[in-house]
């Protein structure tokens, strides 16, 4: 499940806030199978992609360092590397 979520610890620089919601939305559609958001859905998956997002930042700050960077990076950076 999730293949497309890439992995965020290790990214040099850091991952961002906007790279960790990205990967949560990615998450949370996958999950609840809600693919586009409803007015009887928006709260619910709003509030939860709010406690992901805050429990995926405590752990990413909280494991130790990788020894190697991943191999992909997250769709967010890929753009703005393509761009520049």
């Amino acid at each position: 499940m999730c293949r497309n979520i890439t992995t965020l610890r290790g990214l040099e620089p850091a991952a961002t806030p906007e790279e960790i919601e990205a990967a949560v939305r990615q998450f949370v559609k996958k999950v609840s199978g809600v693919q586009s958001v409803s007015k009887s859905t928006e709260a619910t998956i709003d509030r939860a992609i709010q406690r992901i997002v805050l429990a995926t930042t405590d752990l990413l700050n909280d494991l130790p360092l990788r020894r190697a960077i991943p191999s992909t990076e997250p769709p967010l950076r890929r753009k703005v590397n393509s761009i520049g």
